[in-house]
């Protein structure tokens, strides 16, 4: 595998208790590309990325390869420096009892707060207030979690995701549970994350969270890997109708896609 490839799948099934939720998925993802995961509820996108991330793991078979970043094999807590995941979810329970600056800081340590055993350095302040301004989220660095919006909140965990720089930020359902101005913010700020370069690996069934600059779409059905390609060829009323099942009606507007 060239160094030029972020994550590499080959013959990968994945079974979550009886269920096999992904079968034989064979799939490529370049480093710094830019790729949406569009499907239905249920079709197996959230796996997948819990698949990258080491949160679940392929069953073995002769056929099956999965390689990141050049590698078979991952101690997870090394993993962690070069992926960013944002999730619905806040980190832990701790989380909303602390500062926006802290929590960020925190994702240094995959920690839900700044306990006093961990060692904050001058420099993981100042990459907080670098990924904190990219997100131009920096009035929330003295406001507690819990007292912020779902917007905020989301920005302050994609902040912390990006605390580290990884190689590709992964998103599942990033504007779940937001209104539609938080949407309009949060997409903003994660279009200026694409145009600094780090690639951005989105899962969705919202066809509005396709970014501009995101210009692979792959698209689940029932497990598998139903399309994938230029989104320019991917998203049309056809192949939206064959992926959801239902009829739809296409928009686009300044780079964004809308459908009903």
């Amino acid at each position: 595998m060239s160094d030029g490839t972020f994550l590499e799948m080959r013959q990968v099934t994945v079974a979550r208790g009886d269920n096999v939720v992904l079968h034989e998925i064979t799939l490529r993802i370049a480093r710094g590309e830019h790729v949406a995961i569009l499907g239905p509820n249920g079709c197996g996108k959230s796996t997948l990325i819990k698949t990258i991330t080491c949160q679940v793991y392929p069953m073995v078979t002769p056929e099956m390869r999965m390689e990141l970043l050049g590698h078979e094999r991952w101690d997870v807590s090394q993993l962690r420096q070069h992926l960013g995941l944002v999730s619905a979810d806040l980190p832990g329970e701790r989380t909303p009892l602390t500062r926006g600056v802290d929590a960020v800081v925190a994702g240094f340590f995959s920690a839900s707060t700044l306990w006093p055993n961990l060692h904050v350095t001058p420099e993981m302040r100042e990459r907080a207030h670098e990924a904190l301004r990219l997100m131009e989220a920096t009035h929330l660095e003295n406001k507690l979690v819990g007292e912020m919006s779902a917007g905020e909140q989301r920005r302050i965990m994609i902040a912390r995701a990006l605390v580290h720089r990884p190689e590709m930020l992964l998103l599942d359902e990033p504007s779940n549970a937001l209104d539609i101005a938080a949407q309009r913010e949060l997409r903003d700020a994660l279009r200026n994350v694409a145009q600094q370069g780090t690639g951005i690996l989105m899962v969705t069934h919202h066809l509005a969270d396709i970014l501009p600059e995101i210009d692979r779409v792959i698209m689940m059905r029932q497990g598998r890997i139903f399309a994938d390609g230029p989104r320019g060829e991917l998203i049309t009323a056809g192949k939206l109708r064959e992926l959801f099942g239902v009829e739809v009606t296409l928009m686009e507007r300044n780079g964004y896609w809308h459908s009903w």
